[in-house]
């Protein structure tokens, strides 16, 4: 932890703002004064992804809880950003440093060209000097706004950054064997893989109730980031300063996989499908164990209305999911591809035809084929 040169760092609704809505000033410093100082050592980077928008906003708003319909979300996700940056803004000025707003939606980012520009600004941001502050576009969301969205936009932003440490921060001091309230209870202080969580209750509500988090969510975001190569440590805010200088403190989660540099994390963790291709035995085995593009050929049937450049499942003949794409036509189109040859579509159609539903580079494979 104390080697890691860049970090993300992703604070909750609950450790940034009163129950009753509304940023605490002290709260945000406080949080502030850390990064601050680990920062001016001169050889760490921070990324600061930042729930908080929505609570923000419901004060000055008059709304007295979270409302449950998406566009009062939304409209206190636009009153609440520019008040949740104007916050960080001023308070990281105090040490001279620089503050870079990044709405990210994570649609947009698990296309190949959109990848590739989040990547560049934020690395930008950082070679200037800046410190980013991220949040998801709530405001501009098509879907409504889940549960945990920003504990797994943490995990995606830290494999999109290449960061060396992720830091999850809430109003509990890690993840514990049981219910952290109750007597007897424990904190696990290491997760090597999914089997030291084996028989573990994983609670799911946030003390303060403005945020959506809960520890859930924390573990799942844990688990993409460790599976991608970076280790996590999930601990209390108030507890920052010692995650950030290596002490022990909180839950520190290992590296299960490989650091990877292909925007396909997003694809397969963040992206909503918006439909479904079915495929035949066949391509099934081609798409899951040759890694080859899906061809018309292999496809049995189609569900859903969407189209070309939207995210789709790719199911077996039982159902099951086996990979997820970025599929090249619309839905009203694919009815008369199924099972031809793409040899055959561009004799028949045209040359426009003669390319994959879905292209390997636009693919990621999410279990393996039992056939």
């Amino acid at each position: 932890m104390a080697e890691a040169r860049r970090i993300v760092v992703k604070v909750g609704s609950s450790s940034l703002t009163t129950a009753s809505g509304g940023l605490d000033a002290d709260r945000v410093d406080a949080l502030v004064d850390v990064l601050a100082t680990v920062r001016a050592g001169g050889d760490k980077e921070i990324v600061l992804v930042s729930s908080g928008a929505i609570a923000a906003g419901l004060a000055p708003l008059g709304l007295a809880r979270r409302p449950k319909d998406l566009a009062r979300q939304q409209a206190a996700a636009s009153v609440g950003q520019g008040l949740l940056v104007a916050r960080y803004t001023a308070s990281f000025a105090r040490y001279g440093v620089r503050v870079g707003q990044v709405l990210l939606t994570t649609d947009d980012t698990s296309r190949r060209a959109h990848y590739r520009n989040a990547y560049r600004t934020l690395d930008q941001l950082l070679t200037m000097g800046a410190l980013p502050v991220v949040n998801e576009n709530d405001t501009v969301a098509t879907d409504e706004i889940r549960f945990g969205d920003n504990d797994r936009l943490a995990a995606l932003v830290a494999h999109l950054v290449r960061a060396d440490l992720l830091v999850l921060l809430s109003d509990v001091d890690g993840l514990y064997d049981g219910d952290p309230a109750k007597p007897g209870t424990a904190r696990i202080a290491e997760v090597r893989g999914p089997a030291d969580l084996a028989g573990v209750e994983i609670g799911s509500a946030g003390k303060a109730g403005v945020g959506t988090g809960g520890m859930v969510t924390k573990v799942e975001a844990a688990r993409i980031a460790a599976a991608a190569g970076i280790p996590v440590v999930l601990t209390a805010a108030s507890r920052a300063a010692d995650a950030l200088a290596g002490r022990d403190t909180g839950t520190w989660f290992h590296r299960t996989g490989r650091r990877s540099a292909d925007r396909l994390l997003w694809l397969a963790h963040a992206s909503t499908p918006r439909g479904a291709l079915v495929l035949d035995d066949g391509a099934v085995r081609a798409v899951t164990e040759r890694r080859t593009s899906l061809l018309p050929a292999g496809i049995a049937a189609v569900e859903g209305e969407f189209s070309a450049g939207d995210p789709v499942e790719l199911r077996d003949t039982a159902g099951r999911p086996v990979a997820r794409g970025l599929v090249s036509f619309d839905a009203k189109e694919i009815p008369q591809l199924l099972g031809r040859s793409t040899r055959e579509l561009a004799r028949a159609l045209g040359p426009a035809y003669e390319r994959e539903v879905v292209h390997r580079d636009d693919l990621v494979v999410l279990q393996p084929s039992n056939g």
